[in-house]
């Protein structure tokens, strides 16, 4: 129920209250004065006419009547044996048939006390009468009643007067007690409104109420609290913001747990490194089921802090840090280890590789030079070795300015200088470089350059590079057919490549083929003289294009590599 409708109502109870208080006293006081007022003029009426009677004896019942006109009252003359001898209201038969008197209370009451009082209902006419009886020296007993029906009249009037005035009253205490209840209750509404705003988080609410008293001290106290409120509220959402934005701003993950074991707070790099996606706040049992994981959580639970622990989660290495919180619960922090360790273990398998293509050369040279320092050597064989020795360290050569070439363009000491290339000159060039190769093996060397492909926007050293190495590898895995240099317009750009009629490639070293140092078959490869680092090179340079290389080969049908250099604008 609402502030003014329990005012009105209990200034309605309080009123009504009062109303009904005020009608019952006043009308048993009418009542009570009137009955009174009634006994006193009617015992002296009564004594009125009971001197007249002791002056008139004679004539008793006339008496009466005169008397009973005269006042306007019954009047009755009772003798002292109680017979009644006069009567305002019966004459005749009537009076002589009327009861003996003696017995009634205040005929009795005369005659002991000198005036007797009664109300009651006459036995002779049935209304209910009040008789005031006084006693006539000599005479008997003058009795002088009225109708209470009168009396009651009166205070019947008296009531309804008292009611209208009360219900006057009524309504103007509601209407003042509404205005009162609206100037109390419409600045504790507002007051009401603004704290339940404040409590639902709106600190832009203020009480516009002024007012002097306990509402107007009341609503500058809550002014003040909004504004304190609201001003803690924008410092907790700054430290907030900055702590966000510095744990966000982590390459390591960050992960904070409450003493519910609820998972309060994860930074991105966090929810990337263990893949999880639940809203927060959400249990630890979503987290990653990893025993290293779970176990260094728990000591953390336990107050001991775990450091440099690895672990491997959805296939990333992680280096996992717990720490507990001085108020209950822990933080995880994650950090990313996965290149560090790759990175690790390309360069044990570069060095391994290295190692490995090296090392051959390096026995052939070792050992013919060994064998060329003994005298015994005939000329002819002398010369074989130093062919042999000269052969493989043009191959070392190869792969020392391959390495360099392959680290210059990766830590981007090189930077290409794209412009219009001709494609069919670089194409005749790189066949010229390929003619003898593939005439001991009697392939056929094609360009096939589309018409709307006559330029590529390329490097000119890189794109003499790229062709001159796929042409250079189709040549050596290639026996019998053609070897055909192409080039097409694609969306983006140009595309040229090389396709053959060699051996092919099986599906599953398809992705590995730019890999460095990667060979389909190790033995044959360098038999024919391949660094490994070609398709490696290939990659980078066109890469460093914007472009991409891609792979397709069918094993005994053939292998065709396709390069994609992005026009300028695109």
């Amino acid at each position: 129920m609402r502030l003014t409708q329990r005012l009105l109502l209990g200034a309605l109870l309080l009123v009504g209250f009062l109303v009904a208080l005020i009608l019952t006293v006043v009308d048993r006081q009418i009542s009570a004065r009137l009955r009174d007022d009634a006994t006193t003029f009617l015992a002296r009426e009564a004594q009125l006419v009971g001197d007249l009677w002791s002056r008139e004896p004679s004539h008793p019942d006339s008496l009466a009547d005169r008397t009973g006109r005269a006042l306007g009252r019954r009047v009755t003359l009772v003798r002292e044996d109680g017979v009644v001898i006069g009567d305002s209201e019966f004459d005749g038969d009537s009076l002589r048939n009327l009861q003996n008197h003696a017995e009634r209370p205040e005929v009795a009451a005369a005659r002991r006390m000198g005036t007797g009082i009664a109300r009651r209902p006459s036995p002779s006419t049935g209304v209910v009468e009040l008789y005031v009886a006084v006693a006539v020296s000599g005479h008997g007993v003058a009795r002088v009643s009225l109708p209470t029906a009168s009396l009651d009249a009166v205070v019947t009037s008296a009531r309804a007067d008292i009611l209208r005035a009360a219900l006057l009253a009524l309504l103007g205490a509601l209407t003042i007690a509404w205005l009162f209840s609206r100037s109390v209750s419409r600045p504790v509404e507002e007051l009401r409104d603004v704290a339940q705003a404040i409590a639902d988080g709106d600190l832009a609410r203020r009480p516009t109420l002024d007012a002097p008293g306990e509402v107007g001290e009341l609503a500058r106290a809550l002014r003040s609290l909004a504004e304190q409120l609201s001003a803690r509220l924008r410092a907790l959402k700054a430290d907030e913001q900055l702590l966000s934005q510095l744990t966000e701003s982590l390459n390591e993950g960050v992960i904070a747990v409450d003493t519910r074991q609820q998972v309060v707070r994860i930074n991105e790099t966090g929810r990337r490194l263990l893949g999880v996606t639940a809203p927060l706040p959400f249990p630890v049992d979503l987290l990653p089921r990893d025993v290293t994981l779970r176990d260094a959580l728990g000591a953390a639970f336990d107050g001991e802090t775990t450091e440099g622990t690895e672990v491997v989660i959805t296939g990333r290495t992680l280096n996992i840090t717990a720490r507990p919180l001085a108020e209950g619960g822990a933080v995880l922090a994650l950090f990313d280890l996965t290149r560090v360790r790759r990175l690790e273990a390309v360069r044990r398998d570069f060095v391994a590789n290295v190692s490995h293509e090296l090392r051959t050369p390096l026995t052939i040279v070792g050992g013919f030079a060994e064998t060329l320092a003994g005298e015994d050597v005939p000329r002819e064989m002398r010369q074989q070795f130093v062919t042999r020795i000269l052969s493989n360290t043009q191959r070392m050569q190869r792969i020392v300015d391959d390495l360099l070439d392959l680290s210059r363009i990766e830590s981007g000491g090189w930077v290409p200088n794209p412009r219009p290339i001709p494609v069919h000159g670089v194409a005749a060039e790189v066949f010229g470089s390929a003619k003898e190769a593939a005439e001991a093996k009697g392939l056929q060397l094609t360009s096939e350059i589309g018409e709307d492909a006559r330029e590529v926007q390329a490097d000119p050293t890189a794109l003499r590079q790229v062709l001159g190495n796929l042409v250079d590898n189709a040549v050596r895995h290639t026996s019998t057919g053609e070897v055909v240099l192409f080039s097409r317009r694609h969306r983006r750009g140009v595309e040229v490549g090389v396709r053959d009629t060699g051996t092919g490639i099986p599906t599953e070293h398809l992705p590995r083929i730019f890999e460095r140092f990667y060979r389909v078959d190790p033995g044959r490869s360098r038999e024919e003289g391949g660094t490994g680092l070609g398709l490696a090179i290939v990659k980078h340079l066109v890469e460093a294009h914007g472009g991409r290389v891609r792979a397709e080969s069918t094993v005994g049908v053939g292998t065709t590599i396709t390069v994609l250099f992005p026009d300028e604008t695109a």
